[in-house]
């Protein structure tokens, strides 16, 4: 299986959908190398970065599910390396 290493970055406006964010994380964590949350108080929302070695598909599948939460902005950023075909990774 062919994989692309991804940074996502993902805007919190409404706190309200973050057990739906960390639920769609936890279904891609096998896919997930790290991430990091940013609680930003003077503006009321939330970044979060997360790293990804995953197939292309899954990336642009969580990508687009976190999107479609209300108040909830998701941008995926690929890395220019050469993709990897790794049979491990489901």
């Amino acid at each position: 299986m062919t994989t692309r290493v991804a940074m996502i970055s993902i805007v919190v406006e409404k706190p309200d959908h973050i057990e739906d964010v960390n639920q769609i994380l936890h279904e891609y964590s096998s896919y997930i190398i790290g991430r990091m949350g940013i609680p930003y108080k003077e503006r009321a929302i939330s970044l979060i970065s997360v790293a990804m070695d995953a197939p292309a598909d899954k990336i642009s599948a969580m990508t687009g599910k976190l999107g479609m939460l209300d108040g909830i902005t998701s941008k995926a950023l690929y890395a220019k390396i050469q993709e990897v075909s790794n049979a491990s990774i489901d």
